[in-house]
């Protein structure tokens, strides 16, 4: 993969086939890999949040989820062939460690939801083994959390919390998780487990992905995309003008 710096982020330029097939080599060389995705919302975010900047930047894989990042990259020159959207890996590595008969620990949202997706993902992928899974409300002793992923013998861990909490916890923890790939899928189980609908096709192509949530919770969202979106936009107006001075 190659490695380039878009805002003061670093990131991976990689597709999907590519990012999938380094991990499983990791998970098979017992090698770690911290992942994490990066979207408008989180570059804006990291601006101001120096613990999310630094559990960002510990990653080993650091793929480009949202489209305006990857319009983004694009606009700052660089040659980036399609996002990595973290519900789509999130699938492909299930699909993956079906076949590879790595175990999985999923941790996050609600114990119905997450619940609902073990059930739904074991019988969606024939032959994967969910080791156990945990609700994401365990803050008053995350050390428990912890001793439990290692003692399931999962080789993936999954985690559906918010950002910025799950890459600070992530990044917390890594040596004592005694897995060989962790990564943050946000609102992912929400998804699987059908308690939210995903924008169609044709609006996650133009990265439009934004506008359906906001479509679907006008009250909560609007507020949160015009802030972070326009502030993206002006970073990356200046990042750009700074390019065309030199």
């Amino acid at each position: 993969m190659k490695r380039i710096n878009v805002l003061g982020c670093p990131m991976d330029v990689a597709s999907m086939a590519q990012t999938v097939a380094a991990i499983r080599d990791g998970i098979r060389e017992r090698r770690f890999t911290q992942h994490v995705v990066v979207n408008v919302a989180k570059l804006v975010n990291m601006r101001k949040d120096a613990q999310l900047r630094e559990s960002v930047e510990s990653c080993d894989i650091i793929n480009i989820d949202g489209m305006g990042v990857v319009l983004g990259a694009r606009i700052m020159g660089h040659d980036v062939p399609e996002r990595v959207a973290g519900v789509d890996l999130f699938h492909e590595l299930l699909a993956m460690s079906a076949v590879e008969s790595f175990p999985v620990f999923l941790l996050g949202a609600k114990d119905e939801v997450v619940q609902t997706v073990a059930d739904k993902v074991t019988h969606q992928y024939p032959g994967l083994t969910i080791t156990g899974y945990h609700h994401g409300y365990f803050w008053d002793d995350e050390q428990a959390v912890v001793e439990q992923i290692k003692d399931s013998g999962a080789r993936l861990l999954f985690v559906a919390i918010t950002s910025p909490r799950k890459e600070n916890f992530i990044n917390r923890w890594r040596d004592q998780l005694g897995v060989d790939f962790v990564m943050g899928v946000g609102g992912t189980f929400d998804v699987v487990a059908g308690k939210v609908t995903r924008a169609p096709l044709w609006m996650q192509k133009y990265g439009l992905e934004w506008l359906y949530r906001v479509i679907q919770e006008p009250r909560r969202m609007w507020k949160r995309y015009l802030v972070t979106n326009s502030k993206f936009a002006w970073m990356l107006l200046k990042a750009k003008c700074r390019q065309v001075v030199r």
